[in-house]
């Protein structure tokens, strides 16, 4: 499952039993969770003294312990399944289409297969603990018409109904769970117990259930209103059943729209969502749990569990994760954890622990950076042009400044680029006239005197893009490929008309696309906010990788007897001022600086949404603590004048 063995002594000693603990007490809660179920579907407000001894007797009964056992084993295939699904980097989908094919995904479909299994099995529960006409799927019936008066063994409705709800919220728990995000685990900026987080997000998890049981319920009614005869038949011809002419069916208006049927579909939803939720949700507490990773070892086969060793680990990512999370809080909170990273190696007096560190945390950096630049630039190019001139050699540079090592950092990078607007220059068509007032703007790419940039504006963009046919901005509207006319461009600049070869016929006119292709086009146009959000998803670790680094910079100014930060102190401040024009660049584009709207009531998590927010303040945080710890001594800091000039702004106190 992960890269190499020694990754997976952390998921066999650590999340492993982490996933078995949240399961155990999860199990430990149903009971009480059991029991309230039970007294509120037995409740009668005019007999409650009948409800308790009801409620007594059937918690003695045979059934009830049955039935305990499967809820019991419903909610270890649950951890189970939340163990084998979770991820720490959210999945994003930046499309429709995307979004349409992770639900289709066939690992997704196993999922929601199960889910529908378990609902069933909860309903099936939560039916013989209701009891009185939910009881079983069939019973003995006599029939209007019949003249014998012979009883027969006939559909009970009511017990079908309460099935197929389970199967239909399991099915919607699932779906929503991709939609939502609900497999993503997400790490808390503040530390808590685990009994203290449990309680916080426990009125949380009641209101979820309840309001996602409700509108579950709502979508059921109705789809069992025009398709509730399909199952009823295929059940009644599979048992051998009838149904009782003398009962009103329940796919219709009267029926579905009977006050106790509907109350105990809500309350056996609220059940079955309410004991899953309560099981992710000590899943999540108990897997983001802080773990502490020593600094070095003194025994070498223990070397691969240290901190220094497992940051480079690539696989499972919530070792990275973790100890990412582990640096950042030992770097701010522990001074003697500080001191071994600040130690020398014996015999040698390398700073081998500073070295993987730093050089681990500066690779993460640059990695953002070159995915920030790379993001920026296929933006640019969406309706825009490079700058007409030393584009490539801009781009080129700026490049190789990004991806060069932590000590090429510190090379200066070239300005902003200026972008200027295609539409500007190309202003047709294919296949509809020019009109006089643009045809003097269209230039003759044709003349030898055309600039070779103006050629490269009017390519065609690659449509295995990910960005073909997306809007970046509200005010720049989508254009297909342009084309320069000939007829005009020969009239304006007094060139030969082109062959009549190249020229298309006046009558032709431009085939347009079917209705499913449009349909498809347009589901597969990103959302330009779901692009930005993806580009962040994993950005939690470069927070802690750039809490880490400024924390343990302000501390070697008093701690640091060797001086082993001071030799890649520019490295750092490099990959920090690099960045920090690239996120500036990035949030200068469209949508990139409109936050989401909070979504209130509701367990899966959003906080991806706002990342690339948290990215930007701690980077400047980070820069901030430096700077004002180490002050003008920055000034004896080798740095470019580029850097310089943007160091100079934080130390006065202006960015």
């Amino acid at each position: 499952m992960f890269s190499n063995e020694q990754s997976c002594w952390f998921v066999r000693k650590v999340v492993c039993w982490r996933a078995v603990a949240s399961i155990a007490w999860a199990v430990l809660l149903l009971l009480p969770i059991t029991a309230l179920f039970v007294i509120l579907s037995r409740f009668s407000l005019l007999h409650p003294i009948q409800t308790i001894s009801e409620c007594l007797s059937f918690a003695t009964c045979a059934s009830a312990i049955f039935s305990l056992i499967l809820m019991c084993g419903v909610i270890i295939m649950v951890g189970f399944l939340n163990l084998e699904y979770y991820t720490v980097i959210p999945t994003i989908a930046c499309s429709r289409i995307a979004l349409l094919g992770q639900l289709l995904h066939p690992r997704q479909l196993v999922h929601s297969l199960a889910h529908c299994i378990m609902g069933t099995i909860v309903a099936w529960c939560c039916a013989v603990t209701i009891g009185g006409r939910y009881e079983s799927i069939g019973g003995p019936c006599i029939q209007n018409d019949d003249t014998d008066r012979l009883p027969q063994m006939c559909l009970n409705e009511y017990h079908l109904i309460l099935l197929l709800a389970g199967a239909f919220v399991g099915f919607s728990h699932s779906l929503l769970g991709v939609i939502y995000n609900m497999n993503y685990v997400s790490f808390h900026t503040v530390q808590q117990y685990k009994y203290l987080r449990f309680k916080g997000s426990l009125l949380l998890v009641v209101r979820c259930s309840s309001t996602q049981a409700l509108y579950c319920v709502r979508n059921y009614i109705v789809m069992y209103f025009f398709l509730g005869y399909i199952p009823k038949a295929w059940i009644c011809k599979t048992l051998n059943l009838h149904l009782n002419s003398s009962v009103h069916p329940l796919d219709s208006i009267p029926g579905l729209l009977d006050p106790s049927l509907l109350y105990h579909q809500w309350i056996s939803a609220s059940f079955l969502l309410f004991t899953w939720h309560i099981t992710l949700l000590l899943f999540r507490i108990f897997v983001t749990e802080v773990y502490s990773f020593p600094v070095q070892s003194s025994f070498t086969e223990d070397a691969h569990q240290c901190l220094p060793k497992v940051l480079t680990d690539k696989q499972p990512m919530i070792l990275k994760f973790l100890a990412l999370q582990d640096f950042a809080l030992l770097s701010q909170h522990s001074p003697s954890r500080r001191c071994e990273v600040f130690s020398l190696s014996q015999p040698g007096g390398h700073p081998h622990n500073w070295n993987a560190i730093t050089k681990e945390c500066l690779s993460l950096l640059a990695d953002l950076t070159q995915r920030l630049v790379a993001y920026h630039d296929t933006v640019a190019t969406n309706g825009r042009s490079k700058s007409l001139s030393s584009g490539s050699e801009r781009k080129t540079s700026s490049e190789s400044s990004v991806t060069s090592g932590p000590e090429d950092l510190m090379s200066p990078r070239p300005a902003m680029l200026l972008r200027t607007p295609a539409s500007v220059f190309a202003r047709s068509i294919g296949g509809f006239p020019q009109s006089p007032l643009t045809a003097p703007f269209t230039p003759d790419l044709d003349s030898p005197f055309s600039s070779p940039a103006l050629r490269r504006l009017t390519a065609p963009m690659d449509q295995c893009s990910p960005w073909f046919g997306t809007v970046q901005s509200p005010h720049i509207m989508r254009r297909a490929p342009k084309l320069w006319s000939t007829s005009t461009d020969s009239q304006v600049n007094g060139s030969p008309p082109a062959s009549p070869a190249s020229v298309p016929s006046p009558k032709q006119e431009p085939s347009k696309p079917s209705r499913l292709a449009q349909f498809l086009q347009n589901r597969k146009e990103q959302l330009p906010e779901a692009s930005s959000q993806a580009l962040f998803a994993d950005s939690q670790a470069h927070i802690w990788a750039l809490e880490g680094l400024s924390y343990l910079v302000q501390a070697s100014f008093s701690e640091d007897q060797f001086g082993v930060v001071q030799t890649t102190l520019p490295s750092i401040l490099g990959s920090m001022l690099v960045l920090q024009e690239a996120v500036d660049r990035h949030f200068k584009l469209p949508h990139a600086s409109s936050k989401p709207v909070r979504s209130a009531g509701s367990l899966g998590e959003s906080t991806h949404k706002t990342l690339r927010f948290a990215l930007r303040a701690t980077l400047k945080t980070s820069i901030y603590r430096i700077t004002t710890t180490f002050g003008n001594h920055l000034n004896a800091v080798k740095m470019s004048a580029e850097h310089r000039k943007r160091l100079q702004l934080f130390l006065e106190y202006k960015e």
